[in-house]
């Protein structure tokens, strides 16, 4: 049984399609003039492989042209891989006349390739149609006069699709928003324990002054206080330098650059981001030389090492 909202109105989205003027929710079909599809048998057993390999898979296949995305599942013995544009969607949505906060889910033709058993029209010249179990678009000439096109329903819906990046108001996806959630709350955690340890050091270091000055009473002198006071003072400069380089990396990470080790010491500050692509790369040193750090540099595919001192 399908859960996946198949009470909503399904509109299938083709390239023929007329303006339309809505005051609901809908979930939305696009056809294969929207995407790009591939289907390989690969040595891969598992989604997460699969969805690894995806991007080398369409080299060259794909217009230069803002980010793809790809959804990925199994298809009898192969994969099937489909590559969209979220931004182009979005566009192609707005043209039509529907707001893209007004879309649920967002589905593929050959996701429902078994409801293809006969012709769906699309406009009047169009259709769409299965061939070698593939989803494509033919002209209606084409079309076998014996063969009757069929209507296009929410039966058509398949179990799962995917959300555009900023529906219902958020700038993440579920995965990017868990992803963050757990980088930020790695950072809660080293904030407390720093502050625990820096809150027992100076509760130490209180006692051990006070004992200090019992035992020397010369200690006493203003000057020898302001002192001791600058030694302590610099202990706490340092920490909280610690906490602001923290915070500086913290706002280091976005879509494409995943941070993957992190070093803080006396002595400085040492991190390694992964980055998705060299033009994440670039930018992402563009935004640490902003922040002042002594040393940023490439030293690997894709990788940027930044360093710091307290």
């Amino acid at each position: 049984m399908n859960f996946m909202g198949s009470n909503k109105e399904l509109l299938l989205i083709h390239a023929g399609m007329k303006r339309v003027f809505l005051s609901h929710s809908i979930n939305v079909m696009l056809t294969p003039q929207y995407y790009t599809l591939k289907k390989e048998e690969l040595p891969v057993k598992y989604l997460y492989q699969a969805k690894k390999i995806a991007p080398s898979l369409f080299d060259g296949l794909l217009e230069e042209v803002g980010s793809y995305e790809y959804l990925v599942y199994k298809e009898g013995e192969k994969w099937v891989f489909i590559a969209y544009n979220p931004g182009q969607i979005r566009s192609l949505l707005l043209s039509k006349g529907i707001n893209p906060e007004q879309v649920g889910k967002i589905f593929f033709a050959q996701q429902a390739v078994e409801h293809f058993k006969a012709p769906v029209l699309l406009g009047e010249n169009e259709a769409l149609v299965t061939l070698d179990n593939t989803v494509v678009v033919v002209p209606q000439a084409a079309l076998d006069e014996e063969v009757k096109p069929i209507r296009f329903t929410n039966n058509f819906t398949p179990k799962t699709g995917i959300t555009l990046q900023g529906s219902y108001g958020s700038l993440l996806s579920m995965k990017q928003a868990i992803a963050l959630a757990s980088v930020f709350l790695l950072f809660a955690g080293m904030f407390f324990i720093e502050g625990a340890r820096y809150a027992k050091g100076s509760t130490a270091t209180i006692e051990e002054l006070q004992e200090l000055q019992e035992a020397y009473p010369s200690l006493q002198s203003k000057i020898q206080r302001e002192s001791i006071a600058d030694k302590y003072r610099s202990i706490d400069s340092k920490e909280r330098r610690k906490r602001e380089i923290i915070k500086s990396f913290s706002g280091l990470i976005f879509k494409g650059a995943t941070l993957t080790s992190l070093l803080v010491n006396d002595k400085g500050v040492k991190a390694e981001f992964s980055c998705s692509d060299e033009k994440v790369a670039k930018h992402l040193m563009q935004l640490a030389k902003k922040e002042k750090f002594s040393k940023v540099k490439s030293i690997g595919s894709n990788t940027v090492q930044i360093e710091g001192v307290l």
